[in-house]
């Protein structure tokens, strides 16, 4: 049975009691419905090959070995993966446009027992309704930048924010990077769909009649665009700004980017980008403090030197909303449930829920 999705919402809440992606290893970890398990059917070579004998050999002679490949990968997957269903069990099948390979292993399940069905159009329909939703509509939530200089806890405090009821996004964990040149995070970025996926399930869960803040980023997070709804949205967005002193937030940073810190020699390596921009003899300074682990000098200085500068020049001649602001004093935890506190409060009156 094929059952046809059209809404975000039925991917992330089928009628099913797994969602099971047949499509290769690299197909999945590229990207995949939310919550969907990694059961294919196909290994990356051997869905190269028998793609490799449909063009050059015969359709047929493909779809003969291709059965054969299926079969067997399904047999190991009912030993292994699926040997303790019981007979109640419903699954939800998936493969790239819902064709054969989804409708041969459905049809095996459906065999044993199993109420299996089919998703109409396969990956295909999800990643429709991704694209839909963030390349080719108005995004309908209002947005509020939450602001600040480099340092200024924005993250931290986007996220007490949403623990006290406001509705947030946050874009650079959906992109595991921290938005600036050392913000790698461990295990890397995701790939650019599933970073969208993970944003247009993130907006479509929130109320569009009350503000979403999301922390004000440049149109890339690391490598990763941006969708172009919600970089149009914050473009126009009113913000609320966080102020604190160098000194606040260059120990912040340390206790933030201590990850970054551990790993020195990669650290200084990431500063030598910088050299474009603030000349050898500067770079070669912040590297020398990387090896006397003078770690809050080196995070004043580049702020100081290379972060305020740049973002003081792109607000200059701007015209941007501001809506209230915050003033941190030393960016400890207490520190910061009271900033939390006075953003929602300049925050309740945009959003009568906060009231």
């Amino acid at each position: 049975m094929q059952r046809q999705i059209q809404t975000l919402a039925e991917f992330r809440k089928p009628d099913a009691d797994t969602v099971i992606d047949v499509r290769s290893p690299s197909e999945y970890a590229e990207d995949h419905v939310p919550g969907a398990i990694s059961l294919p059917v196909f290994s990356d070579a051997e869905r190269a090959e028998v793609g490799t004998i449909y063009v050059q050999d015969s359709p047929f002679v493909a779809r003969k070995i291709g059965a054969a490949i299926l079969a067997r990968n399904t047999a190991h997957h009912l030993e292994t993966a699926l040997a303790d269903k019981d007979g109640g069990w419903r699954p939800l099948v998936y493969c790239w446009r819902g064709g054969q390979r989804s409708g041969g292993f459905a049809t095996i399940l459906a065999a044993v027992g199993w109420r299996s069905a089919t998703v109409a159009g396969g990956y295909k329909a999800y990643r429709r309704l991704v694209v839909d939703a963030l390349h080719r509509r108005d995004l309908p939530h209002r947005l509020i930048l939450l602001d600040g200089n480099t340092g200024t806890a924005k993250t931290d405090l986007l996220h007490r924010l949403a623990a006290r009821g406001a509705q947030v996004v946050d874009l650079e964990g959906a992109g595991n990077h921290r938005g600036s040149v050392l913000g790698h995070r461990a295990g890397g970025q995701p790939s650019q769909k599933w970073f969208e996926g993970t944003l247009a399930h993130a907006f479509d869960v929130l109320d569009p009649a009350r503000p979403v803040v999301v922390e004000a980023e440049s149109a890339k997070v690391g490598n990763l665009l941006v969708p172009p709804a919600i970089w149009g949205a914050m473009k126009d967005a009113p913000r609320l700004w966080v102020a604190a002193p160098l000194d606040a937030r260059a120990r912040y940073l340390t206790r933030a980017y201590a990850d970054v810190i551990e790993d020195r020699a990669a650290l200084t390596d990431t500063l030598a980008q910088l050299i474009p921009h603030q000349g050898r003899e500067v770079v070669e300074g912040w590297q020398a403090m990387v090896a006397d682990g003078r770690f809050e000098p080196l995070a004043a200085d580049l702020m100081a030197r290379h972060y305020d500068p740049r973002y003081a020049a792109w607000r200059s001649g701007k015209s941007l909303k501001l809506l209230g602001e915050a003033e941190a004093r030393t960016l400890d935890e207490d520190d910061l449930d009271r900033v939390a506190g006075d953003l929602l409060r300049c925050l309740a009156p945009h959003d009568p829920a906060l009231a």
